[in-house]
C-alpha cells in the first residue's frame, strides 16, 4: 500500500481541508496518509472526526508553517522544520511515495527541486494541469506557473514529459501533442513558439499537431498543450474566473422568476453534473513532473475533496512509475536535440 505525505499546514483551510480530505481518500483509495505540521493542531483536528482508521492515518510533527505572503525563496531557507519542507524530507527519504501540498506553490516547487532533486536530463520541472473538454476527454497543459521565462529546449521538453502524463495516467493512445500560440499557422507566434517548432517536429514518437489556440484548451483538438509557464498561468487562472462567473450566472437565472425555479429543480442534476465537469476540485492538483519521487501541488483555497482528489492522483502518479518513463522518454528528446 502507498502512502502519501500531505502538507496539512499549506492551505487556506488548513488543517481542516487537508484532514477531511485525507480521510475521505483512505475511505476510497487503497492508500496511507501522513499527514505533516504542528502535532497538536493536526490530532486536535483529527479529533472532530469519527470512524477514521489510525492505522492508514499518521501523524509527523513539524514544527513550522510557510504561509502564502511569504518570500519563497527565503522561507525555503530559513525554514528548515516547515511542513513543506518534512513532506519534501520523507518522499526523498522513502518514508512516502509522493507528497500532496495546498500551500505557498513558489515554496513548494522550490522545496521539492532542493530537497527530492531533479529526474536525470530534465532542465526545468514544470507543472501539468488538466482542462476538461467538449470530447469529455482530459487536457493536460504543461507549464502552468513553474517556469515564467522559458527556453525552445524547455518547451519540447514539456511535450515528452506531458506525452508520457497523458498516456500512463489518462491511458491517452498517442497523445495529440500543441504547442499554444496566436494562430494556428506555423508562421504565427513569437520567437519562442517559433523556435520551439523545429525541436517539437524532431522527436521521435511524438505525435505534434502544430500550434494550437487558446480556445483550443477546451476543444479536445489536442490532449496535451505546452506553453510557457508565464501565459499557462493566465491561461488556468482566466479559466478559473469564467467558470466561477457562468456557473454564479447559471444559477441567478434559473432562479430569478417561479417558472425558472421550477425549470432549476427539473434541471438540477444537469446542472450539478455541469458543475462536477468544470470542478477545479475533481481534478485535484498539478504534478510537478520532472521531480523525484511525487509533488502535487493544489490549489490555495482546495476544499477536503480537492486534496482527496490530489491524494489519488498522486497514488496514480506513483503506481504508474511516471518519473522512471520521463527519464526514459527523455533519451529520445536528447538525440533529437543534439541533432538540431
Amino acid at each position: 500500500m502507498l502512502t502519501i505525505a500531505v502538507d496539512a499546514m499549506g492551505g487556506d483551510h488548513c488543517p481542516k481541508a487537508e484532514v477531511s480530505g485525507a480521510i475521505m481518500a483512505t475511505k476510497s483509495y487503497n492508500v496511507c496518509v501522513t499527514l505533516v505540521g504542528r502535532e497538536d493542531v493536526v490530532r486536535a483536528e483529527l479529533d472532530q472526526h469519527h470512524g477514521w482508521d489510525p492505522a492508514r492515518i499518521k501523524v509527523h510533527h513539524a514544527s513550522e508553517q510557510i504561509t502564502m505572503d511569504e518570500s519563497a525563496a527565503k522561507a525555503v531557507r530559513t525554514k528548515k522544520d516547515s511542513s513543506i519542507r518534512v513532506a519534501s524530507r520523507l518522499v526523498r527519504e522513502g518514508g512516502a511515495h509522493g507528497m500532496v501540498s495546498a500551500g505557498n506553490t513558489g515554496a513548494v516547487m522550490a522545496t521539492a527541486k532542493m530537497v527530492q532533486g531533479v529526474v536525470p536530463g530534465v532542465y526545468r520541472p514544470a507543472l501539468a494541469q488538466v482542462f476538461p473538454s467538449l470530447k469529455n476527454t482530459p487536457v493536460v497543459v504543461v507549464d502552468v506557473g513553474a517556469n515564467v521565462d522559458c527556453e525552445p529546449k524547455m518547451l519540447a521538453q514539456f511535450a515528452v514529459m506531458g506525452d508520457i502524463y497523458s498516456r500512463i495516467i489518462f491511458n491517452t493512445r498517442n497523445p495529440r501533442v500543441g504547442l499554444l500560440s496566436i494562430g494556428e499557422e506555423e508562421t504565427k507566434g513569437n520567437e519562442l513558439t517559433k523556435a520551439a517548432t523545429p525541436l517539437l517536429k524532431a522527436i521521435p514518437a511524438l505525435n505534434f499537431i502544430g500550434n494550437v489556440e487558446g480556445r483550443d484548451l477546451y476543444t479536445g483538438h489536442a490532449d496535451v498543450i505546452v506553453c510557457d509557464g508565464f501565459i499557462g498561468n493566465v491561461a488556468l487562472k482566466v479559466s478559473e474566473g469564467v467558470v466561477d462567473v457562468i456557473k454564479q450566472m447559471l444559477k441567478e437565472s434559473l432562479q430569478t422568476t417561479v417558472t425558472r425555479q421550477i425549470g432549476y429543480l427539473l434541471s438540477r442534476s444537469a446542472y450539478t453534473e455541469f458543475r462536477k465537469r468544470v470542478d477545479y476540485s475533481e481534478f485535484g492538483g498539478a504534478p510537478l513532473l520532472g521531480v523525484k519521487g511525487v509533488c502535487i501541488i493544489c490549489h490555495g483555497r482546495s476544499n477536503a475533496n480537492a486534496i482527496k482528489n490530489a491524494i489519488r492522483v498522486a497514488v496514480d502518479f506513483a503506481g504508474g512509475h511516471v518519473n522512471q518513463k520521463i527519464e526514459e522518454g527523455l533519451d529520445g528528446f536528447a538525440s533529437a536535440a543534439s541533432a538540431d
